[in-house]
């Protein structure tokens, strides 16, 4: 049965080309067939070591990672974040290399190729789910745009010297009025990016959860929340607004916000699925990403020595 790799890369990064041309050159010479866009196609093609007989174009974004057993992505978090669009309808895997500042979404360093490609070829990883977010607009009754998001959907100001006003609501309650520059809407994958920036908690991938994050906002009351992943959330825009504000997803998808406009985030139909080559606790991960420090810690283990020295 052929094995088909999707391979998605930061062609713009001269690191990420190289990284994915020996990739390639591996994963076609242990006999699987990659799968690529055409412009990154033509980025590897200056590689006299890859088998073009195992390549596989295509421009179609809808049916890319189709048929896929994973997709190997090369970049830092906006590159996997793109690889998400492609993947998520078809739950295919996504097997992150860091090649960009923090990487929380990727499973391996530049250094780890190697371990990686023997880890593909034998098939020598786990798979793990992340909440999505599904997002829908609405003008009065009317459905204007529906989307999607893997780390945030954030509701902003489009003009940076007005403020937003909007009312906030938890499950067809109101819950405040707030002047502001925005609201964070994040899942627990995304509490370590604009939530994290924003002042919102860090959550471990594992929980099932919705996080709400008001952006500098004037009111008494104007906390971080987290609430059931059964919840869903609501942010109006005032008629009272004399400006637009904008809809981002995960930074790569926008829509406009008139006046008016409802946008409603629940917990979305479909997953993300993260290949994962190791079982790290993600405390290890949170100290590893942010270069936190544990300088003094002993462990369980050695105070329980220490005690009986």
């Amino acid at each position: 049965m052929t094995r088909r790799i999707l391979l998605v890369a930061h062609t713009q990064r001269a690191e990420a080309i190289e990284a994915a041309q020996t990739v390639a050159e591996a994963l076609t010479g242990h006999g699987l067939v990659l799968r690529l866009c055409s412009d990154d196609a033509a980025a590897l093609a200056q590689s006299d070591h890859i088998d073009v007989s195992m390549l596989e174009t295509s421009n179609d974004d809808q049916t890319l990672a189709k048929d896929c057993e994973l997709a190997v992505v090369i970049g830092g978090d906006g590159t996997i974040l793109r690889a998400a669009e492609l993947t998520r309808e078809h739950l295919t895997p996504i097997l992150g290399v860091n090649l960009g500042h923090v990487g929380f979404l990727a499973e391996a360093e530049s250094e780890d190729i190697a371990i990686m490609i023997d880890a593909i070829v034998r098939r020598r990883y786990s798979v793990e789910e992340r909440l999505t977010v599904d997002v829908t607009v609405y003008k009065g009754k009317q459905v204007v745009s529906t989307t999607w998001a893997l780390n945030e959907a954030s509701v902003e100001k489009a003009a940076r010297e007005r403020m937003l006003e909007l009312v906030v609501e938890i499950d067809g309650r109101p819950l405040s009025r707030w002047g502001c520059d925005g609201v964070v809407c994040a899942t627990p994958t995304g509490s370590t990016a604009y939530n994290f920036s924003a002042g919102g908690p860090v959550v471990w991938p594992g929980v099932e959860a919705l996080l709400l994050v008001p952006l500098s906002a004037h009111a008494l009351f104007a906390r971080p929340m987290v609430v059931a992943p059964t919840s869903v959330l609501a942010v109006e825009v005032l008629e009272r607004n004399e400006g637009f504000g904008v809809l981002w997803c995960d930074g790569r998808r926008t829509v406009d916000l008139p006046p008016g406009a409802r946008i409603e985030v629940r917990r979305g139909r479909r997953p993300v699925r993260l290949a994962r080559l190791h079982q790290a606790p993600f405390t290890d991960r949170l100290v590893a990403k942010f270069g936190l420090s544990v300088e003094g810690w002993r462990g369980a283990a050695e105070r329980k020595r220490g005690s009986h020295q």
